[in-house]
This record gives structure tokens, sequence and C-alpha cells, in this order.
């Protein structure tokens, strides 16, 4: 895009999130900042980002019907997908008819809304090393793929879920039930299909945010940042730092990985390059070798950190990507988040200790303004720089800690 309209106006340029937790909420901000007027979809009321947006809608965005309805009556110019519970079977049709242009594509949306497209296209189709996995329909299934394939131990998740839902780690068959059993309750969908992946004895797992952009002269060129480094428990990410330091040679392959595997997302329906925005491309690193884990075709929860370590951070670069516009992913400073999690089962809970929280050197806080709270859901994010990832990590640690989430 060249010409930005005003919001609110017949000339508004207008972007649609079909998501709006609190990655949308921060895109649906650097959008704003840069005159966009938003519309903010969720599958509840008050989500966070509908508290920001100038619209807010809330409907099943799994649901064919009311997902065209929603696009065909609003027009946006840009429907950006933040969640992988969407139709995107819908989405393809709507772009293929010319009605919207989908971020980064229908097909990169379709292909990463599960595990299973996109384990594909990275090992069958791109070559690329992976762990050794199969998909299970059944228990029946995934005891024989463990027996005949996979062995002990083994990671099980389902196809389609987000922030560590539903996976676990198997050590021996005594586990093989509770986790298929764990991992039917925690999709995103009812959906009875999971994967199954061997244990990849890794270093350390990071998160390499991969920005396609169009360059002066029009063309789409791959950025990165320097890796993010994070430690996850139950699979869902609690602490994350900018930069994890790497081996040049395990640097170099990481982001030959990611240039593939987003190129090949990024490709439009008649095969030229298109596919613009920002990736979450999640690797396993040992010594210099490198594995392909996943990858999101949008902002990314470890990327979180970026809100106090870079010039632009990933919600910026990801609004400037979509809109054609530079982006900048230079680092600023070393730092890192750690996860405030609510701690009760509430509605509408109180936060104290924010104050005490803030006194920490180079701290900021993010609290997400979800209306419910859970032990276990993640409703703010503790952030500090320093000099080094070592001194902001304890930062970040320690601020996070003095905030108490309670029932009002």
């Amino acid at each position: 895009m060249t010409t930005f309209g005003t919001p609110l106006s017949a000339h508004a340029t207008k972007v649609m999130l079909l998501g709006s937790g609190e990655l949308g909420k921060e895109v649906l901000i650097a959008l704003q900042r840069l005159g966009v007027e938003t519309i903010a979809v969720d599958r509840y009321a008050n989500a966070p980002g509908q508290q920001v947006a100038h619209h807010a809608r809330t409907l099943t965005m799994s649901d064919p019907a009311q997902l065209k309805a929603l696009i065909e009556q609003e027009k946006p110019d840009l429907v950006v997908p933040e969640i992988e519970a969407i139709a995107t079977v819908m989405l393809e049709e709507l772009e293929a008819a010319g009605t919207v242009r989908v971020v980064p594509t229908a097909r990169a949306a379709r292909l990463t809304m599960d595990r299973e497209g996109i384990r594909r296209l990275a090992a069958e189709t791109l070559s690329l090393p992976t762990s050794p996995y199969v998909f299970c329909d059944s228990l029946a299934e995934l005891q024989a793929a463990i027996d005949a394939k996979i062995g002990y131990p083994c990671v099980v998740k389902p196809v389609m879920s987000s922030s560590g839902k539903g996976q676990s780690k198997i050590d021996a068959p005594g586990d093989v039930q509770a986790a298929w059993d764990y991992a039917m309750a925690g999709g995103r969908v009812s959906h009875g299909r999971v994967i199954v992946e061997g244990f990849i004895d890794f270093d350390y797992e990071i998160t390499l945010l991969t920005v396609r952009a169009l360059g002066a002269g029009g063309e789409v060129e791959t950025h990165f940042c320097e890796p993010i480094g994070h430690q996850q428990v139950g699979g869902d990410y609690v602490q994350s730092w900018q930069p994890h330091p790497m081996p040049p040679a395990a640097l170099e392959k990481s982001r030959e990985i990611a240039r593939a595997v987003t190129a090949n997302l990024g490709l439009g329906r008649d095969g030229q390059p298109a596919g613009l925005g920002l990736f979450g491309v999640e690797l396993f690193v040992k010594g210099d070798a490198v594995w392909f884990s996943e990858v999101s075709p949008r902002p990314h929860d470890t990327g979180l950190v970026t809100l106090c370590t870079q010039w632009q951070n990933e919600f910026e670069l990801h609004a400037r990507a979509i809109l054609g516009l530079p982006v900048n992913t230079a680092l600023k400073s070393p730092g890192a988040s750690a996860v405030i999690y609510g701690g009760v089962d509430a509605a509408g809970i109180v936060f104290d200790g924010v104050a005490d929280a803030l006194q920490v050197p180079g701290s900021d806080i993010r609290l997400f303004g979800k209306p419910e709270s859970f032990v276990k859901r993640r409703m703010g994010v503790a952030l500090a720089f320093a000099e080094n990832v070592e001194l902001a990590r304890s930062r970040a640690q320690l601020a996070a800690s003095k905030v108490k989430p309670r029932a009002a």
C-alpha cells in the first residue's frame, strides 16, 4: 500500500484481525499508530484486542458462513488470522474470488492451522530436518506408532492447539493413555488426531522471528531478528530472552530453514512471491545441528520480549510488513520476558503489586485485560532490559513475581 486513509472515513484503510488476544491487541495498536481502521474479531466478547480496536465483532470464526458474512459486510482491505481455529477453506475461496487479501496468504493460514499441514510441508515437501513423527487417529494407533517407529521418550500433541495445550511427554508405556486423554481435552477444536514425535536431545530451542517485507524496489526481502531463547513448562512458554547466543554455523542453518519455509508459505495463488508479514519459526538446536519444529505466520508469544529489546517490536514489524512498509529488525538492548499467570479461576480479577514490580530497574509490565482468569491462563507479562541477558532474565522474573492477581 502506498496511500493510507483516515480511520472511520470513506477512504479508511481497514484491517480485520481474526483472533484478538494479547498478541492481536499489540498488532492492533501498531496498526492504529499508522492510521489504520481496525476490526477485532474473537469468539468471546471483550477480548483484549476488542478493547482497543475501532470495531469489535464476536462470532465463531471456524463457522464458514459466519466468517463469509462478516468479511462481505465489513469489506476490509486485509484479513489477518491471529489464531488457528478459523475456517481457512472459506478464506481461500474469498481470496481466490478477489474479495479480500489474506495475510500472509490464505494457503499459509490453512497449512499452519494444524501441525499436520506444516509438518508435511517442512519434512516431505521441503526436506527440512525434523524429528521423526507419525499422525494418529486413535489410542491404538498412537501405541502402535510408538512401538514400531518412535520409541520412548516421545512427545504427543493435538494437531490443532496453541500455547502448549494438550501437549505432553511420554516416558513409558504407562503414560500413553493419559497423554492421549490430555491431547483430546487440549485441542483447539474437536479433532481426534494427534502427532507423536520422537524426542530430540537438543541443547536449546529458539524462536527465529522472520519478516517478509517489500524492499525499496518493490521486491520481497527476508529479514531476521536476533534469535529468541525460551523456557517452556508443559509446552507453554514461561520465559523468553533475546538475543540467545548461537554458534555462527547453527545461526546460518536456522536462517536457511526459516527462509525456506517462509518463502514457501509466502507463495501466492499463481506461484508468485506474496505473503508479507512476520513469522515465528521454532527450531531445535544441538551444537551446529538444527531441526525445524513449528511456524506461526504471525507474531509469536515468545516474541513479547521484543517490546523491550528491538527498535521495532514484532507487532510493529508485522503491521509494517503487511502494509508494504519498510522494516528494521535491529536489536536495541538485551532483554527478557516472564509470564504472569492468573493464579485463580475468577472473572474480573484485580492485580496487586504492580507498583512494586515497576520498581525493578529496567522493567515494564503488560496486563492483557482478559475478562476471565484461570490458574494457568497467561494474564500478563513482565519485561526487562539490561546490559546482558542474564541480568535481564533475573529482573523480569523478579518483576513478574511481585504482581499478584486475585479475585476481586
